[in-house]
């Protein structure tokens, strides 16, 4: 496992400075095999030295040598970090280098990897790493930060602290009958104790809701039949012409994408083809993913013209959109046409930018982004923690069930484990290979 690996840790490119990172058993001994300068073995420790990388007698590049020793650095291992001219021909022929002097090439994600098996994150900090890197606005950013610091872990950690007492109560209650009846048991200490964890978990989930559209952003679909201005709405709220605009009906074909920070949300914007009957083959399968982006959306920008007389499309729309988050908006408005429109409507011109921070206020409104918090840690920020969070839920409701039901509290017991373990998976606190491996085979080559 502590074999010596490494990898160029920047990005690919022409810049200032490269970096390539090592790592494992020998280190820093196979990397002074092949440096002009100061003896890395002897170097102490959060140090930087100054040399050349020479191989076969040739200078390869000038660089700086930062030096880690064991167990006060990234990996938890003894480290190095090659700081090279930021070419990208040079920066290969010190990776080649250090290849052919006994290091093996980083799988993805192996620093974090070796960084979480050696104790010095969690498994939470090391998904966190890569939402500091994804981040595309201050709260997630921030929320990121957080998880790096263990909210997560602490609030996860609390949670499973409360399960291991009902589990240790259960346990003596099953080893020693005459301490607790099962009556007792069930009804004066499993039952307010599952409620109180039951609640602790609901309301986490819920502050997750918001907390997850604030730092991962809300697919967000925009539709409307042909012609009312859809590619003109993503073009003005993105600031670019991403969607050719024409007064052509069906110009759109396909969905188009883009990213939009509006308010503190971030949006993944999707332009649609107009939904509407045609006979055009290809329209007829742009027609179809609109309505599967419809389906997917998490928010939906509906699209009507200023007329009181709804067209058919205008009706369709309006119901496959029913139970979604949703917000109307009546576009063309430097039309100055006169109308009913529809209640909690908003009135804009995609074409002149007038009613977009009205938009904004609705966007706020409708995503509670305002509820959130950054700094409290009552929340989780990550798909899979979530995810983990609903099943072990479900597995305390069924314990509360068997309570009521008053069946057997060994039986009981097996549902309070599992939860115990979900929330385990959270943090790693598993034998679960199969996750770690997942998990960081996801990460970039360096990280």
């Amino acid at each position: 496992m502590n074999d010596p690996i490494c990898a160029i840790a920047t990005p690919y490119g022409v810049g200032a400075i490269s970096i390539i990172r090592c790592s494992g058993h020998n280190t820093l001994k196979l990397v002074n095999n092949v440096f002009k300068g100061k003896d890395l073995t002897l170097a102490k420790a959060n140090t930087l030295n100054y040399g050349y990388i020479v191989d076969d007698n040739q200078t390869i590049d000038e660089v700086m040598v930062s030096v880690f020793h064991a167990p006060h650095c990234f990996t938890g291992e003894e480290s190095c970090e090659i700081n090279c001219h930021g070419g990208i021909y040079n920066t290969n022929r010190v990776l080649e280098c250090l290849l052919a002097h006994g290091f093996k090439l980083a799988e993805p994600g192996e620093f974090s990897r070796r960084a979480f098996l050696n104790g010095r994150i969690d498994l939470t900090q090391s998904e966190a790493i890569m939402d500091v890197i994804s981040s595309s606005n201050d709260l997630a950013l921030r929320a990121s930060v957080n998880s790096l610091r263990k909210s997560t872990n602490k609030l996860v950690v609390n949670m499973r602290s409360h399960l291991v007492d009902l589990i240790s109560k259960i346990e003596v209650n099953i080893d020693y009958p005459e301490y607790d009846d099962a009556i007792v048991m069930t009804d004066e200490i499993a039952i307010p104790m599952l409620h109180d964890l039951i609640d602790e978990c609901e309301t986490v989930l819920e502050n997750s809701k918001i907390a997850v559209v604030a730092i991962h952003g809300i697919k967000t679909a925009i539709v409307g039949r042909p012609n009312v201005g859809k590619s003109s709405l993503l073009n003005r709220l993105l600031e670019e012409d991403k969607a050719i605009v024409t007064d052509i009906a069906g110009t759109t074909r396909d969905t188009i994408e883009g990213d939009l920070n509006l308010g503190g949300v971030t949006l993944k914007l999707i332009d649609t083809a107009g939904i509407r009957k045609s006979d055009d083959v290809v329209e007829q399968i742009g027609i179809e993913r609109s309505k599967k982006a419809l389906e997917e959306a998490e928010l939906v920008l509906l699209l009507l013209e200023p007329t009181d007389e709804l067209k058919d499309e205008d009706k369709e729309l309006l119901k496959l959109s029913e139970g979604k988050k949703r917000i109307i908006i009546y576009n063309k408005a430097d039309l100055k046409q006169r109308f009913t429109p529809l209640p909690d409507s908003i009135i804009i011109s995609a074409k002149t930018g007038d009613g977009v921070e009205k938009l904004e206020k609705a966007l706020i409104e409708i995503t509670r982004i305002n509820e959130f918090n950054v700094n409290d840690s009552n929340y989780l920020n990550n798909a899979r923690h979530v995810a983990k969070m609903r099943e072990a839920l479900t597995s305390l409701k069924s314990a509360l069930k068997g309570c009521e039901d008053h069946i057997d509290i060994d039986m009981i017991e097996l549902d309070v484990k599992s939860a115990w373990y979900l929330l385990g998976e959270i943090i790693g606190d598993t034998n679960s290979d199969t996750l770690i491996t997942e998990l960081f085979s996801r990460f970039c080559l360096g990280k």
